[in-house]
């Protein structure tokens, strides 16, 4: 029996690194898993669009929509739901975030860009008009805090409170005693809108974004297998 079509669905940049770094993941998909059919689709800015990949499936096709996004918001609450709702062979998985090992590539990044013991840790993630999407990232951030002996908070690029600056500034505000700067853990896939953003937030170091990185074509993959595993 042929196994479903695994259909990786980003949000969509204009960015064109962003836009390479997200046909990578898809790459590194299918090297994982010769043979399996991996399809691009998208919620906004880009094509194919979602709705129009799951339409152009053959009707009976199995497919399981795997989210590039890294929390419960909008596209995943409504958006993907809509796109699959008239093909019950289409099921579809939770993002990819909050993971452990999410936080062990943010604690990379983080190391890589110099952050010392007295820094504070912002992650900047990029927001969602519905609370789930902040309840992921503050969990993210509590899994990157265990990690670090850095202060960690939390703040969003778009649609949630604190926004980024007012995060840097509160942030800075608690380290005045420590005297440690404050540094931006970009919390998103790529370069694009969202990352071009933080380096105007005040802060004195922003790290590169979680791709490239071969982790998030493994989570991924995990996503698909257990809605696979749960559907048989």
């Amino acid at each position: 029996m042929n196994s479903p079509v695994l259909i990786a669905c980003a949000h969509g940049t204009r960015n064109i690194e962003g836009q390479a770094a997200i046909r990578q993941v898809l790459a590194e998909i299918e090297a994982l898993r010769p043979g399996l059919t991996v399809v691009e689709a998208y919620v906004d800015v880009q094509e194919p669009e979602l709705g129009g990949v799951v339409a152009g499936l053959p009707e009976g096709t199995p497919a399981v929509v795997v989210p590039l996004l890294l929390s419960t918001g909008y596209h995943v609450k409504v958006d993907i739901p809509k796109a699959i709702k008239s093909r019950p062979e289409v099921s579809a998985a939770p993002p990819l975030g909050p993971d452990p090992r999410l936080a062990e590539l943010l604690a990379a990044r983080l190391r890589d860009s110099g952050l010392g013991d007295d820094d504070g840790v912002l992650l900047a993630a990029a927001g969602s008009s519905l609370p789930d999407g902040s309840v992921d990232s503050e969990e993210q951030a509590r899994q990157l805090a265990e990690l670090l002996p850095n202060k960690v908070r939390v703040a969003y690029g778009a649609s949630a409170e604190p926004n980024v600056p007012d995060g840097v500034a509160a942030l800075r505000a608690e380290l005045t005693d420590d005297g440690g700067r404050v540094v931006v853990s970009s919390y998103l896939l790529a370069t694009g809108y969202f990352h071009d953003q933080l380096s105007k937030a005040g802060a004195d170091i922003v790290t590169a974004p979680l791709l490239p990185s071969p982790v998030l074509a493994e989570i991924a993959l995990e996503r698909y297998d257990a809605v696979v595993a749960a559907r048989s």
